[in-house]
């Protein structure tokens, strides 16, 4: 296996995850054909708390182990971070048993807390019966996060990002096969074929499982694994120790978010309850806020995921070696491949959300509206993760937790509240639970700036420049798009007519904003004409080679 550098690696992660996202948006469209809007609420209610168990599972210990691992190969103490893996492993495993259990047997008990006293949409006993069917994901996926975690640590990027796109692409086969086969040739319920459905996350966790298990079978050498060494001086208990020390911020960041999302959902569904919605339109909105716009914000969102898969280790080794300096370049580095990339996305998205949603649901008010303003959160939700990352790389635990329960408090507060006053101003009421989303992470994100800068002098000027500066292909590139806007005729009730229309007005767009990017060098400020030649080299097959001007 070969070792991917900080760039190479953040782009190999984030083109993976990239990738992933798109097929998790293209099932979609055959599923929600499959399933309905019911069908689609259910899955909502259970992926949300899937993702509350799953955080609690893995605990945080695959980016802690990938960060301790990294410390102790900068250290030279392999025999220590071998020990680290295995001794994770066993922590996860009873983690992930203890999730399970809870999850299956309390499976109707969260189904009434999510429900509450709403009727005429799927009832407590469909819901139960789908988080029971999620629950057996939460057996494999931690242990699947370990693996890729170990992998990781040592600056092995490739193979972590293969298995992604095999446990999406199993998972996608069992859930668009087994729905259909329930549904519409077996004419089951629909909540049964959700449930089936659900099951392809299990399957799709075997899968790559087995191939990361090949992977460091066949390379074990290099990973430093079934080779006797010396025993390093230091003990399980110290190894345990820094593992819980690690996870902890973790826990409680990715529990945070999943647990917020939770208390949105229920917050969304008693107050549009409350305001008379009909419960059609409630779990509508809900099921649209809380899971389906975030399917396609996941494709912007997913850059700074795949990034902070490089980013972590590397900021342990800058940090181990006291190397500051560096610590501030690859912060700045991040952010600013965050923005150049995620914002003119975004902007494109909110710009096309009304073909955009008809391509991958049905053409819906509610649905449109809800895409046009969440979009945004994927910028703020991108910012977040690597600001986070930096925090957790430099072992600033006692600020991560000050800044993360200070903005996901102010956005639980402020829920019922602006929902309220949207109502009051004649504004979409759902528009108040967005805005205070935006408010949280906003808030978060610049308490997390302002620790860092204060601490360890880190300094933002040459993001806040260059973000200055893209706003010139920003601007022409959001005129372009609303002048083929209105010369493009839509017809938004044709899904072909629709995937034509996004298609040639984003590629024009994207165009536009990366050729004033590059005639202003704002991309070889960022990337490095040397990484943006190897990348058009990539994809031409060595046919153009790009100049700089």
């Amino acid at each position: 296996m070969k070792k991917n550098s900080f760039m190479e690696g953040s782009f190999i992660a984030t083109i993976a995850i990239i990738f992933v996202k798109i097929l998790g948006m293209l099932y979609v469209i055959p599923f929600y054909a499959i399933v309905g809007p019911k069908g689609a609420s259910l899955y909502a209610y259970a992926y949300t708390i899937y993702n509350i168990f799953l955080d609690i599972a893995s605990a945080g210990l695959p980016i802690a182990i990938s960060k301790l691992i990294n410390e102790y190969n900068t250290l030279g103490q392999k025999e220590a971070k071998v020990r680290t893996y295995k001794i994770g492993t066993i922590i996860v495993g009873i983690l992930s048993l203890v999730s399970f259990i809870i999850v299956f047997f309390f499976a109707k008990a969260i189904a009434i807390a999510i429900l509450g006293d709403l009727s005429g949409g799927n009832t407590i006993e469909d819901v139960t019966l789908v988080i029971r069917a999620i629950s057996f994901s939460i057996l494999v996926i931690p242990y699947l996060a370990i693996s890729k975690g170990y992998l990781q640590g040592h600056h092995f990027i490739t193979p972590p990002s293969v298995s992604q796109v095999l446990e999406q692409i199993v998972r996608i086969i069992v859930l668009l096969g087994g729905s259909f086969i329930v549904i519409k040739m077996l004419h089951y319920n629909v909540s049964i074929g959700v449930a089936i459905s659900l099951l392809g996350a299990f399957f799709g966790g075997i899968v790559a499982c087995l191939y990361i298990r090949s992977k460091i079978r066949k390379n074990k050498e290099q990973l430093d694994m079934g080779v006797e060494m010396p025993r390093d001086n230091i003990s399980n208990k110290e190894i345990v120790k820094k593992i819980i020390t690690y996870s902890i911020p973790l826990i409680i960041m990715d529990t945070a978010v999943s647990i917020y999302h939770f208390i949105d959902m229920v917050l969304i569904i008693r107050t549009l309850d409350y305001l008379d919605f009909a419960a059609s339109d409630v779990e509508l909105i809900t099921s649209s806020i809380v899971t389906y716009a975030p399917k396609i914000n996941m494709i912007i969102a997913s850059i700074a995921t795949g990034m902070s898969v490089s980013l972590i280790p590397t900021i342990v080794s800058s940090y181990v070696k006291k190397d500051w300096k560096d610590v501030n370049n690859k912060l700045n580095k991040a952010l600013q491949m965050i923005f150049i990339i995620s914002i003119p996305m975004a902007v494109g998205i909110s710009l096309l959300a009304r073909p955009i949603w008809a391509i991958f649901y049905q053409p819906n008010y509610y649905g449109t509206t809800i895409l046009a303003l969440s979009i945004f959160t994927a910028i703020l939700t991108n910012t977040f993760v690597v600001t986070n990352s930096v925090l957790q790389g430099l072992n600033k635990f006692k600020a991560l937790y000050i800044c993360i329960f200070t903005g996901f408090i102010t956005n639980a507060l402020l829920d019922v509240p602006l929902m309220l006053l949207f109502s009051k101003l004649g504004l979409p009421v759902y528009y108040g639970a967005i805005v205070a989303t935006f408010i949280g992470y906003s808030l978060t994100i610049f308490m997390v700036l302002c620790t860092l800068h204060q601490k360890q002098g880190l300094s933002y000027k040459r993001t806040f420049k260059l973000l200055f500066k893209s706003l010139i292909p920003l601007t022409l590139m959001i005129l372009v798009v609303c002048l083929l806007k209105v010369i493009i005729p839509l017809n938004i009730a044709s899904k072909l007519s629709c995937i034509m229309y996004v298609a040639v007005i984003s590629i024009v767009g994207a165009c536009v904003f990366l050729y004033v990017s590059y005639k202003m060098k704002i991309l070889q400020d960022i990337f490095g004409t040397k990484f943006i030649n190897k990348i058009v080299k990539k994809i031409t097959f060595g046919k153009v080679k790009l100049k700089s001007s």
